[in-house]
């Protein structure tokens, strides 16, 4: 078996609400990392937790970037498609203008995609299911991700993640106070920060790349459950919801445990 060559500078383009916290993470286990944000005015932000700050800006049609910061061992690209805007449709011609930037300078490129790829086709799905999106967003992260295994057949990695919740994300605001919310008894697909954050690490740790992961909480509370106790916890009005199970899914994994065999830390409860 060969040696791994050892990982030592990680770009991520788009340092957001998972990307900042992912590279901070990265920093403190003794990683180089760059960073890219669109706003000039977080560039001070990065460097002042280590990262080395870029200025990153793609349209449609160019990316617009120091060519430094694809000087890296792996990218993860950490940019979802805009949702209810026009922009969303720009969103695969972008990633495809990304990969060719990073052409012959990275080998190992992630894309953070969303379990979005799955329809609510009532049942439980893992990697191995075939996708079938029904909302736009959720198309165009699917024609993403073909744009990456089409550039990268053999070594392609891509994180869908469950909805994100954790710091300044807190769900018991999502229905705080409301009545009537449908589909009460569906299960819901989550995931911690600190777990996605965690599960990245241990994909680039283990060098595990050339695989999708379905990266998800294995706990799925109802909706009405869930929510309630969230709404319960931060103090705010009990939402209502509609005791019926319409248009569901369940997101399970088989390439975490067996890949990375990582437990979760956060409870989704």
């Amino acid at each position: 078996m060969s040696t791994l060559k050892k990982i030592h500078k990680i770009a991520i383009l788009g340092c957001g609400w998972f990307g900042f916290a992912f590279a901070k993470k990265l920093i403190s286990l003794g990683y180089e990392v760059n960073g890219s944000t669109t706003t000039p005015e977080k560039l001070a932000i990065l460097a002042e937790e280590k990262i080395q700050p870029f200025l990153v800006n793609f349209t449609s049609d160019q990316v617009i970037a120091d060519l430094e910061f694809f000087d890296a061992d792996v990218l993860f690209i950490c940019i979802p498609p805009k949702r209810n805007s026009v922009e969303v449709y720009d969103y695969a011609q972008k990633i495809a203008l990304i990969l060719d930037a990073a052409k012959d300078r990275i080998a190992n490129i992630i894309l953070i995609s969303s379990t979005s790829v799955y329809g609510d086709e009532n049942k439980a799905v893992n990697e191995l299911t075939q996708t079938n999106p029904d909302t736009e967003s959720g198309k165009v992260i699917v024609e993403a991700e073909h744009m990456l295994k089409g550039q990268h057949p053999d070594d392609f990695t891509i994180i869908r993640f469950g909805g994100l919740i954790g710091p300044d994300r807190n769900p018991g605001r999502f229905f705080a106070g409301k009545t009537d919310i449908p589909n009460g008894l569906a299960p819901v697909n989550l995931i911690h920060q600190t777990d996605a954050v965690n599960i990245a690490i241990s994909i680039t740790e283990k060098q595990a790349f050339g695989r999708v992961y379905n990266a998800c909480s294995p706990l799925h509370p109802t909706r009405k459950d869930f929510y309630t106790a969230a709404a319960k916890k931060a103090g705010l009005a009990i939402p209502e919801f509609v005791a019926e199970k319409k248009a569901w899914k369940v997101i399970e994994s088989i390439n975490v445990p067996e890949y990375l065999q990582y437990e979760f830390q956060e409870e989704i409860a």
